[in-house]
């Protein structure tokens, strides 16, 4: 028979062991969710860039028949600089909340350019009726459904992960281990309003 010390040591043992595989477990479910993050921003990012490649386009095609409105054009074109740079920003670093706000401000200040340059494309009926402006026209508004789905996709992740990390006991874990709260891609006040476009 063990001397009561031993059964203490064991005891004490088995003790650590169930302790330890428990924090390993709620590790790897926090490490499971953050790259599931950090992949559901992956699908906003590809639908983000496909808007980004669309746009010179847009701006080419609207140029020759839009001389006078370089103003619009050139805002459309400077938004979609800084929402790329914001872009690439964050996903250099998916759990900085200030990249994110950045991001979403660029955003909103790029659909607010390109409601514009869409009202204003509304005066010009030969460019309206441009096969080429149509279908980029038709690929954006594609474009920017598979973005706000991929948004929302991205956001159940952030709440999951979110949820995940704040609840009790793995509060203890995720602080220990530097599991940072993710931000929300939220949509700014300019980017709740779709523009009306009309062909």
């Amino acid at each position: 028979m063990l001397p009561a010390i031993g059964i203490f040591l064991l005891v004490i043992v088995v003790i650590a062991v169930i302790a330890g595989t428990w924090g390993v477990g709620i590790y790897n479910g926090l490490v499971t969710l953050r790259n599931a993050c950090k992949n559901a921003f992956a699908q906003v990012d590809v639908q983000l860039k496909r808007r980004y490649d669309l746009i010179p386009n847009l701006v080419e095609t609207a140029k020759g028949y839009m001389a006078h409105e370089s103003g619009t054009l050139t805002a459309v074109i400077e938004a979609r600089a800084k929402a790329t740079q914001a872009n690439v920003r964050f996903a250099g670093n998916p759990n900085d909340p200030a990249a994110m706000r950045d991001l979403s401000q660029a955003e909103a200040g790029l659909s607010g350019a390109l409601g514009k340059l869409m009202v204003v494309s509304e005066q010009y009926p030969q460019l309206k009726a441009d096969t080429t402006m149509r279908a980029l026209m038709e690929e954006l508004t594609s474009t920017e459904n598979r973005i706000a789905f991929s948004r929302q996709a991205f956001n159940d992740a952030v709440l999951f992960f979110n949820n995940a990390r704040e609840v009790f006991p793995a509060v203890f874990i995720a602080n220990s281990f530097g599991f940072a709260a993710a931000e929300f891609f939220k949509a700014e006040e300019a980017d709740k309003v779709a523009p009306t476009v009309k062909f």
